[in-house]
Formats: structure tokens, C-alpha cells, sequence
């Protein structure tokens, strides 16, 4: 993963519909070695002909059912307690069969987020013997492959597979979903089903279905563009071009008709050396540089090619571009290593010269408009196509400094609305969950504002789908990183980890895993994803299974003044307040109204609770432990560690 702001996009594949494939009779969620959530009825479903006669068969119990006029069926079992291995058989009347076997009844939890949930077991601390010792066949593990959808899916666009947990088996699979499994198999005793469903890079609005945005004011114009692109990408690409245009005139300062996508656009443009990595080029200037070059070139048609349908495509950029053909706007894509096919609206190429432009924006590591030759290509709708000149007649040009994070299109795999749900949690459909893992955020850091907003909308329709209004939720806050520093400053990545806190806070059924002290300042990917999975595991037990132990740890309820210091209080203190390593806890701040107002205070511990001394200059807020990697020594007894936040001043 890398940021968006700090995060990285990995693959985006548009996903066939559903329909388009042979449905099989039973959900492809059923099948050989899954597991079935105990305790509560399991619904069963799958695709017939319509009117279709279907019996469903799970161990003893059996009941009839029958294909709707879309040939899709759902059956309704009695709840069933942990155990098997059970077969389930589904079966037309006088014809075609499907059985799935040795199914076991536990607890199903569906893990998913951005690249610390995908963090494999092969890349976490004591990785070697935690493969060795992965052989329990009553944990069973999907993985999901990424995937996005313009709709909501039935099936999954690639298959999945239900495997028992061995070496082989764990080794890629998410780290932090499996140790949280096993904490919860061992302190359970039952069959347990691990549904991994993540992808690096990707943003919240991503994962929230349509039906959780069209009660979102804020995604109103969005979702219209979105709705236009499912039936004209030509008309949507042209409008969002627009906005995307007024973003870089207003970020680089060009003025109308001097930017870099215009045919007389100014400017040093000096030959391409290749179409790989600008990083590679040899010039100094780009060795290390992360920001927004601009390619360029020109392509001769005669009348009947720029009359007729024709796609423009490109290889894939790395991480983002925004191509122009005639100073048109034509596509926007964020995700790297996927090839570029932009349709061009009518009247967009004209006979002889037609300029093309691409910029490119990177964000870490190395960048560029990369891939093959035959991947650039004007491609016609007669089947034929000219291919796009070799470097050496395209040009390059540095964008200005300061040209940073741009709109991203609503259809967009990884910042965009809803199409990772579409594909990836949309066909789980109604299957039977315990609760939900969800560690993401990190691709909304450049933006934190309302993330609590978004990830309670994403709870309640997710919930819905599941059939589950108190379905628990698990939410792994952000861990540390990025540079420390000697004075207060302003964060996305503590903002983001208090706007987990207050969406936990809102929700009875959610609990969050506090990870700010097992981050990493130079990787954002942390490998100690076991205290992750512990933490996890944990909130699990507090929520479904009647654990004892708090949630989350210190919690902080209010911040009272008294004289002259603010009381903190804290709840789901175990055994005290303790400060680690220091005769006090450390990393407090008092603020003002304004950003930038706030300043580090000296703080004690009185029993369960934290008096800060109150210094010279207005406290309207208290926070603790702010920051992208902030140093904080504040836990209880057992070493939990208080989780970040701020506080009004009462």
C-alpha cells in the first residue's frame, strides 16, 4: 500500500457481470470445507432455472424451494450449534445436483480494510514459525481477489475457495485476521470460517455500498457523475475532466490555454527517453522525485479514422494519470500496473495532427507512464488500430512544485464510490457472519474530515446486508508512522485515529483495537500484526463472547477543569494508570480553538484518572498522543495502551 495522499493503489480490474457466466446451483460461498455460523438460522441460496423446483439438504434437515422468475432461489435452515463436518446437497427435481462437503458450524468473521489487513502471515514478526505451526483444520480461510464492479454483483467476478488452514494454506493469507482467529479458536473451542476481503491503497467511500451514499449530502454530484458513467464514460470522463482542469489550473497556476494538455502549451519539453520509470531516465532532477510529469506527442489520421469509433490506449501509469487528446479531457484512473483504455466521444480526433497528453502523478517509489509498446494504440471499432509513436517522438515536462493530490472520478477502483463493495462484499450476500474486522484509513488521512460519519454508514449498511443489526465491529486504529517531532503539529493519520475512537464511541457494537504503539516510523506496514490479532481478539470477546476484560482498554470519558488543572477521566481502566518509563505520562497537549494552538503540558496520574496541569493561555481541548508517530507512555497494568484523542474542555 501506498499513500494516497500516503497510500498505495494496487490492481484495478472491472468485474464481468455476473450474469454474463454460467451460473452454478449453489452460491460459490458453499462449497467443500467452509464453515456455517452456528447459532442463528443459515440462509442458503443459489441460481436455477426460473421455476425450479430446488431441495436443500444440510445434514438431517431438508426444505423445498423454488427459483424465482429470475432463476435465483434462497432456502432458510434452523439454526445449528457448533460442530460437523456436515454435507449440504442442493438438489433440482429430476436433475442437476451440487453438494458441498465437510462443512462445519462456528463462527464466521469477515476480515477486510486496505494493505494492513492484507499484510500477509509470510511478512509478520516470527514469520517462520508461525507457518510451521499452522495445521488446524477446524480454520478454514477464503481470500477474495480484488476485484471492482460499476453494480453490485451476485457472484463473485473470480472464484474463491474455501482451504483448512495449513502452511501452505496461511502463508499469504491476512496476518491480522489469522492471529485474531487464533486467539478466538483457543479461547472458543469451535469451527471458525475467515473470509479476507482487502486491498491496499483503497479509500472508505470505496466500500460503502450506493445505498449508504445516497444518504450522504456530500456525495450527491458524485453519485450523478457516477450514474452517467455507467451509461456514457464519454459524457462522465468530459465532465470530470472539467473539474479535474480547474484543480490543476488553480494547484500549478496556468492560465487557460497555457496548460500543458493545449497544443502550444509552454514550457521546457524535452524528448522522452523510454517508458519505463522516470526514476531510470538518468536525470538528477527525477531520481527521487515523486509529483507530476507530463508526456506528450501526436498522432496523423486521415478523415475516416477520426470519424470512426476509437479507443485510446495507453500502458499503465504509475500512480495516477489524466490523458487529453486535442486538449480534451478523456480519462482519470488511479491504480497502478493496469493499462489505460479510454473511449473518445465523437468529434474528439480530427483529420491530420491530433496531440495526446498524459499526466502522470506518482506518490512513492518510482512513477511514469510505463508498459509495452502494443499496449499504445488508437484501436478502432472495425477491429483495426495504429499504434502510438515510439519514445522518441513523445516529449516530457516537469509539472510545477506544489501540484499534490488531485479530485479522484467516482469511478475510480481505490478512491472511488462503492466498487470494491460491489464486487468483493456484495456477493458474500446474506451468508451467516459473527462480526466484522475492518483495519482501513490510512488512504483517508489526506482528507479525515467525516470519517467517522463514513465508517458509521458503512457499519449500518453492512449490517443490513447481513441481516444483522448488531453485527460487532472491530476497528483497528491506526498504527504509528511517519516522523516524530519536538513540538505540537497537526495530523490526518491522529485525526483519523479519533475519528475511529468517536465512531466507536457512537456504536455499541463496536469496539476498537488501539495500535498506535506497535507502528513502525518508516513503514507503514508494521509486521507485528500478532499483538494486532491479540488486540483484535480481544474486542471480539468483550462484544460476542462475554470476555471480562474491557474492549479497548483506557477509554477517556471527559476532560473537566478543576482549578487549576483538567481532570481526564478514563474508564476500562484494568489495575490502574500507569506511565511507562517516566515518573508521568507524556504526550498531552492543550489547544485553543484555532489549528496550530496547541502546546505539550505536564500531566500526573491520580488513580484511574489524568490531571493535567493547566499552563499559561487558553484550553478550550485536550489532546494525547497526536500525531503521525507520536511517543506516548499512558497504559494500565496489563500494558494496553490509552488510546489517542481529543477532548473539549468542560
Amino acid at each position: 500500500m501506498r499513500p494516497m495522499s500516503r497510500c498505495a493503489p494496487a490492481l484495478l480490474l472491472l468485474a464481468t457481470p455476473a450474469a454474463a457466466q454460467e451460473a452454478p446451483l449453489l452460491h460459490p460461498m458453499f462449497q467443500d470445507h467452509g464453515v456455517l455460523q452456528r447459532d442463528r438460522p443459515i440462509a442458503v441460496w443459489g441460481d436455477a432455472a426460473p421455476g425450479d423446483r430446488v431441495e436443500v439438504t444440510l445434514g438431517t434437515r431438508k426444505t423445498l424451494v423454488r427459483a424465482d422468475a429470475d432463476g435465483h432461489w434462497r432456502a432458510d435452515l434452523p439454526a445449528f450449534p457448533a460442530g460437523g463436518p456436515y454435507t449440504l446437497t442442493a438438489t433440482i427435481r429430476g436433475g442437476q445436483s451440487q453438494r458441498a462437503e465437510d462443512l462445519m458450524i462456528g463462527d464466521v468473521w469477515l476480515c477486510s480494510g486496505q494493505s494492513n489487513m492484507e499484510f500477509p502471515v509470510s511478512r509478520a514478526l516470527g514469520a517462520s514459525g508461525e507457518i510451521d505451526k499452522a495445521n488446524d483444520p477446524d480454520l478454514r480461510l477464503m481470500t477474495i481477489e480484488k476485484k471492482t464492479s460499476l453494480v453490485p454483483e451476485r457472484h463473485f467476478p473470480a472464484s474463491v475457495q474455501w482451504q483448512r488452514t495449513t502452511p501452505e494454506t496461511v502463508r499469504e493469507f491476512s496476518a491480522a485476521c489469522y492471529f485474531m482467529a487464533r486467539d478466538l479458536r483457543a479461547s472458543q473451542k469451535v469451527p471458525m470460517g475467515l473470509i479476507d476481503a482487502s486491498w491496499g491503497g483503497t479509500a472508505i467511500d470505496a466500500w460503502r455500498p450506493e445505498t449508504a451514499l445516497v444518504k450522504d449530502p456530500a456525495a450527491q454530484a458524485d453519485l450523478a457523475l457516477l450514474r452517467t458513467y455507467r451509461t456514457d464514460p464519454a459524457a462522465a470522463s468530459r465532465q470530470f475532466g472539467a473539474r479535474w482542469t480547474d484543480w490543476y489550473r488553480a494547484t500549478s497556476g496556468d492560465a487557460v490555454g497555457a496548460e500543458p494538455w493545449q497544443s502550444a502549451a509552454p514550457g521546457k519539453w524535452r524528448p522522452l527517453p523510454s517508458f519505463d520509470p522516470w526514476e531510470r531516465w538518468g536525470f538528477a532532477e527525477l531520481a527521487a522525485y515523486n509529483g507530476m510529469l507530463w508526456y506528450r506527442t501526436e498522432v496523423t489520421l486521415t478523415a475516416e479514422q477520426a470519424a470512426t469509433g476509437t479507443t485510446l490506449a495507453l500502458g499503465p501509469a504509475d500512480d495516477m494519470d489524466a490523458s487529453f487528446v486535442n486538449g480534451v479531457p478523456v480519462g482519470v484512473t488511479y491504480a497502478w500496473g493496469v493499462p489505460r483504455h479510454y473511449a473518445l466521444a465523437p468529434g474528439t480526433l480530427k483529420t491530420g495532427k491530433n496531440r495526446i497528453a498524459v499526466g502522470v502523478l506518482d506518490t512513492w517509489a518510482e512513477g511514469g507512464l510505463l508498459g509495452s509498446a502494443d499496449q499504445r494504440a488508437l484501436r478502432f471499432v472495425d477491429g483495426t488500430s495504429i499504434p502510438l509513436p515510439d519514445p522518441a517522438d513523445w516529449q516530457w515536462l516537469r509539472a510545477p512544485a506544489g501540484v499534490g493530490d488531485p479530485p479522484h472520478a467516482p469511478w475510480e477502483a481505490i478512491a472511488g464510490f462503492s466498487g470494491i463493495y460491489n464486487a468483493m462484499i456484495a456477493p458474500i450476500g446474506p451468508y451467516g457472519l459473527r462480526g466484522v474486522a475492518w483495519y482501513q484509513g490510512e488512504a483517508n488521512a489526506g482528507t479525515p474530515e467525516r470519517y467517522a460519519e463514513k465508517l458509521a454508514s458503512m457499519m449500518a449498511a453492512w449490517r443490513g446486508q447481513f441481516a444483522k443489526p448488531d453485527m460487532p465491529f472491530l476497528i483497528a486504529q491506526l498504527s504509528s508512522w511517519g516522523p516524530r517531532v519536538p513540538r505540537p503539529v497537526e495530523s490526518g493519520f491522529a485525526q483519523i485515529r479519533d475519528e475511529q475512537r468517536q465512531a466507536v464511541l457512537a456504536d455499541r457494537n463496536a469496539a476498537l483495537a488501539v495500535t498506535v504503539d506497535l507502528g513502525d516510523v518508516v513503514d507503514i506496514h508494521p509486521a507485528n500484526k500478532a499483538d494486532v490479532g491479540h488486540r483484535l481478539a480481544r474486542g471480539a470477546e468483550a462484544l460476542t463472547y462475554r470476555g471480562k476484560a474491557s474492549p479497548s482498554g483506557p477509554w477517556p470519558v471527559e476532560a473537566r477543569l478543576e482549578g487549576k488543572v483538567i481532570r481526564i477521566r478514563f474508564t476500562g481502566v484494568d489495575k490502574g494508570l500507569v506511565a511507562l518509563s517516566a515518573a508521568q505520562p507524556i504526550g498531552f497537549e492543550l489547544c485553543g480553538t484555532t489549528p496550530g494552538s496547541c502546546r505539550f503540558a505536564a500531566a500526573t496520574i491520580d488513580a484511574s484518572d489524568v490531571l493535567v496541569a493547566v499552563s499559561p493561555g487558553s484550553a478550550s481541548r485536550v489532546r494525547f498522543c497526536w500525531g503521525d508517530s507520536p511517543i506516548c507512555n499512558l497504559t494500565d497494568a496489563t500494558g494496553l495502551p490509552a488510546t489517542p484523542f481529543e477532548l473539549e474542555v468542560k
